[in-house]
């Protein structure tokens, strides 16, 4: 398990971290969502004792990071992929961390095997792609056989059949009981692999609860309609306390109807229906809905009003 406790952190003047409480528990993957900037990898770092905390505690398997008598053996981290000396083959980089580590010489054909880099075990770490480089980290953190991992972005640089086997991976490593803490700008990837959430944003803590209650606390449900006789269904809607708002492409939405009842009044009163959908908003829709007053950086569609001003003929500004 991974607790935190009022865990800040200062640079300066700018807090990148605020009073963070929460704890990562075993037997589940948790993913670490927040915007760019909100203080995710100085969470991490902090976790690891790569930073200091200017207030607050954070304990690994209840102690800190420094006071581990073997942290291999208790948490594999991969925080970046290209933190690997260039000179070395993926074979000596394990193998270095192995013997350093008080970890069986065995362990690193196996984790080299479980990340299928096998075959280029022998070739320098320069010459991996990101992917690849990706990889590399993974067995990193995999060597001690730990009860905790926690992975920054471990997807970049994968191709599918990458992505499908980290998030297997994960999930496996969950089931047999291990704490598992990801962070990850891949939504739809999210969705589809953690069970519990925590998100942080501008480093405070805005959401920790399990992915169902995080779409559900975070969104809009609505019933999406389509019939040939929408006069009708209006009329029956209506009479029934209901209202159904057209959406501009021929179909109609209640929000937060039940589509058993809509369509047993449908029924009732043999209006025919093309389509009767519940409609649940996606992790990344709810996602930008709770974040964002926590975005530092904002984007803008369209010209820039600059380039408007050059084609205007404003000449320069």
């Amino acid at each position: 398990m991974i607790e935190l406790a009022g865990l800040t952190k200062r640079y300066g003047e700018k807090v990148a971290v605020n009073n963070l409480t929460f704890a990562v528990r075993p037997g589940m993957v948790t993913g670490f969502l927040g915007p760019n900037g909100a203080g995710k990898s100085t969470t991490m770092r902090m976790i690891l004792g790569l930073d200091r905390p200017t207030a607050g505690d954070v304990r690994v398997d209840g102690r800190p990071y420094d006071r581990l008598k073997d942290p291999l053996k208790s948490i594999g981290a991969l925080l970046e992929a290209r933190a690997v000396h260039g000179g070395r083959s993926a074979y000596h980089h394990l193998l270095c961390l192995a013997q350093s580590n008080g970890i069986p010489k065995r362990r690193v054909h196996e984790v080299l095997d479980t990340v299928g880099l096998t075959a280029v075990a022998r070739k320098k770490a320069r010459s991996f792609s990101l992917g690849m480089s990706q990889r590399l980290g993974i067995a990193a953190a995999l060597l001690g056989d730990p009860r905790i991992l926690m992975f920054d972005e471990p997807v970049n640089g994968l191709d599918p059949e990458g992505i499908h086997w980290i998030r297997t991976l994960m999930k496996s490593l969950a089931a047999q009981g291990r704490t598992v803490f990801v962070s990850s700008h891949l939504m739809s990837e999210m969705a589809l692999t953690a069970d519990h959430l925590v998100v942080i944003g501008q480093g405070r803590l805005l959401a920790d609860t399990s992915m169902a209650g995080f779409i559900e606390q975070n969104s809009r449900s609505c019933v999406r309609i389509r019939t040939p006789q929408p006069e009708r269904l209006l009329d029956v809607l209506h009479a029934a306390g209901i209202t159904a708002v057209a959406t501009g492409t021929g179909a109609f939405e209640v929000d937060g109807g039940k589509p058993e009842h809509i369509g047993e009044l449908a029924a009732r009163h043999q209006v025919v229906l093309h389509e009767l959908s519940p409609r649940q908003a996606s992790l990344e829709e709810a996602f930008m809905r709770l974040t964002a007053e926590s975005v530092e950086y904002h984007a803008h569609t369209g010209t820039p009003p600059a380039a408007q001003r050059w084609g205007d003929g404003g000449g320069r500004s």
